[in-house]
């Protein structure tokens, strides 16, 4: 899963609508690509390079988890969606729609399809002016100059004019960042990890991500589950009571927006599956002291996917000790979570089937799961 990029891209439109071509575009562009954080003013500017009608130009700055190739191929789909027709003259012309990849990070890319950063950024005033507003002080990633004194420097002097109207900023809507504390749930493969990791980063979260990678009773456990239950469980509940005390101290639980891929009670719910009558009896006992004294998220999600795709998801991350786990083991944990699930009536839960739902490769699916749990909190 890669981490969100930030892009900047130049949006013109000289037919029909020219407002709205540019604002429906931005749209697709937040379904499509990935978050639009800033937009600059709408500037009208003559045709350049061709005799035509008027453009409305902006700039807009872009975070999106697509790698450049990726962002053009999208772009370039918008595009054909809107109505804008091929040219294969290499000749300008009037259009519905011309949406240009700017900048990406500072990567400097030069292949036959794409060339970053845009070399005409320096000679065009119709993309520094509207760059101006959402990246003046920013250095362009070859010329290491900002973006400001390009346009300072430029020797386009075409008559641009600002206009009244403004170009809105799509997908601001979402509520459930209020949310002091969330807890994301899920079975073996779910998920879990990576859309908290991904809200973290797209909603400025503080992250607690279990520990799993340093427990080890986890791979003797997957060879001998008898031998290495009560072990296992119990090293698990020491970890999670730890990290989540000491995570949790550390932030303001009044004003920090906080997501975990993991709650607690999980570890009661696994010992129940995987330890003996007498073994768990204890451990009940030696949970509930610890339970009490820990913050409850006020939000408790659970991921669910069914067995098939939990296993292609386990197969596909590839870790060894989690290879021979059964459908029937991944059954009875999800059984178990259905049950706690329950028997809560002092915690706000959410359900959600993501079975048909790819939500990092495919960022409709991303949006739509955000959705309703904003629905949710709603």
């Amino acid at each position: 899963m890669n981490s969100p990029k930030t892009v900047l891209l130049a949006l013109g439109s000289n037919l029909g609508d020219r407002r709205g071509y540019l604002q429906f575009a931005l749209e697709q562009i937040h379904r499509e690509i990935g978050w639009v954080r800033e937009v600059s003013s709408i500037y009208e500017t003559p045709a350049w390079g061709f005799d035509g009608n008027s453009f409305l130009n902006a700039c807009a700055r872009i975070e999106t988890r697509l790698d450049a190739q990726q962002t053009l191929k999208a772009l370039q789909a918008i595009e054909k969606a809107l109505g804008r027709e091929t040219n294969h003259t290499g000749a300008y012309q009037n259009r519905v729609i011309d949406l240009d990849l700017l900048v990406f990070e500072t990567e400097i890319i030069e292949v036959e399809n794409l060339q970053i950063p845009h070399p005409g950024i320096p000679d065009r005033k119709f993309v520094l002016l509207p760059l101006q507003d959402i990246s003046a002080k920013e250095l362009h990633p070859v010329l290491k100059k900002t973006y400001r004194d390009l346009l300072t420097a430029t020797s386009d002097n075409s008559e641009i004019s600002r206009i009244s109207e403004e170009l809105k900023v799509p997908g601001n809507h979402y509520t459930f960042p209020s949310c002091n504390y969330i807890a994301v749930e899920g079975n073996i493969g779910a998920g879990k990890t990576s859309f908290s990791t991904m809200v973290s980063e797209d909603f400025n979260a503080k992250l607690i991500l279990e520990r799993f990678k340093d427990n080890p009773f986890l791979p003797k456990f997957y060879e001998d589950k008898d031998r290495y239950a009560f072990s296992l469980e119990m090293s698990f509940l020491a970890d999670r009571y730890q990290q989540l005390s000491d995570d949790l101290a550390q932030y303001d639980l009044f004003k920090d927006f906080i997501i975990s891929d993991y709650d607690v009670f999980k570890s009661l719910i696994f010992a129940r599956i995987t330890l003996h009558e007498d073994e768990y009896s204890l451990y009940h006992k030696l949970f509930h002291l610890m339970y009490k004294e820990l913050v409850k998220p006020e939000l408790y999600i659970y991921l669910y996917q069914n067995t098939d795709r939990l296993l292609q998801n386990i197969k596909k991350r590839g870790r060894d000790y989690e290879q021979n786990i059964q459908p029937e083991y991944l059954i009875e944990i999800n059984r178990s979570y259905l049950n706690f699930i329950k028997s809560q009536s002092n915690m706000k839960v959410q359900i959600i089937d993501i079975s048909d739902l790819d939500f990092v490769a495919n960022r409709q699916d991303y949006l739509k799961l955000l959705a309703e749990i904003d629905t949710a909190v709603n």
